[in-house]
């Protein structure tokens, strides 16, 4: 009996050592601690700026370089929307943007995060190709983390591409449950190569995009992508039962974000 603990131990050590070895393999290409205070670091952040709607008839008024909706403090990244007349939006808030400051094709990333909470509410943590001009969905999206404030707990996960979205009824996605996403800081993750995409939540996967190899329709994942924070209001999706006023200012707070090749 001690001779077979000794080899199932054996075993299970090796396993575990090459899975360290397999993690040590991946290089730390980019990342934000936010260990600083003030804007977001314009050497790794950009902003989509707008309020007109963004496709989904969202509510906000994307700003650029305010504090109020985008500034580092006590170690974490603060995404506020804010019920506040801004242009012609009655809302405002901050997509923060890493194209031409941090492009990537394959690889792995984790944004450490909390969540807002509140009916309306729609934070997202994804991805689009950096191409200029952007088609979509033929150009692709990865969804590394949605969530709608009418669906609590609830983390989606998805990939868009001309063949696969949601518009045609074909969409991939999958969902999860965090029933504290909004009290406590969760891991969202991303791996991603040639042959699929699949998404993590505290390092435990529950949605995986497989390449057909069909062509781009199926598969436009083989360029560059760029990464997106954002805090929505309201809009096709997060408004779908409406919005809740009163609860606002409403923050997504990052811990950090760091991506492996």
């Amino acid at each position: 009996m001690k001779k077979l603990t000794l080899v199932i131990f054996a075993t299970l050590c090796g396993l575990s050592c090459l899975q360290v070895t397999a993690q040590t393999k991946k290089k730390l290409v980019w990342s934000d601690e936010f260990n600083y205070t003030g804007l977001p670091d314009s050497t790794k952040w950009n902003y989509d700026v707008g309020g007109h709607g963004w496709g989904n008839h969202e509510l906000q008024y994307y700003t650029h370089k305010k504090l109020n909706n985008a500034r580092v403090e006590k170690g974490h990244l603060i995404i506020e929307a804010r019920k506040e007349k801004t242009e012609k939006n009655e809302y405002s808030s901050a997509r923060l943007v890493t194209k031409g400051k941090g492009d990537w094709t394959y690889g792995h990333i984790d944004v450490r995060a909390r969540l807002p909470k509140g009916l309306g509410t729609w934070p997202a943590i994804w991805m689009l190709a950096s191409v200029s001009p952007l088609k979509w969905p033929d150009d692709g999206e990865i969804d590394i983390m949605e969530h709608v404030g009418y669906n609590q707990g609830v983390i989606h996960a998805s990939a868009h591409t001309k063949k696969y979205f949601h518009s045609i009824g074909t969409q991939k996605t999958a969902t999860t449950l965090v029933p504290d996403c909004s009290e406590a800081f969760h891991l969202y993750s991303l791996d991603w190569d040639a042959e699929s995409i699949t998404m993590l939540v505290d390092g435990k996967a529950y949605f995986t995009f497989k390449n057909e190899h069909s062509g781009k329709e199926a598969w436009p994942f083989d360029k560059p992508f760029h990464l997106l924070l954002n805090v929505a209001v309201g809009g096709d999706w997060g408004g779908q039962k409406g919005v809740d006023e009163k609860i606002y200012p409403l923050r997504m707070e990052v811990d950090y974000v760091r991506v492996y090749q």
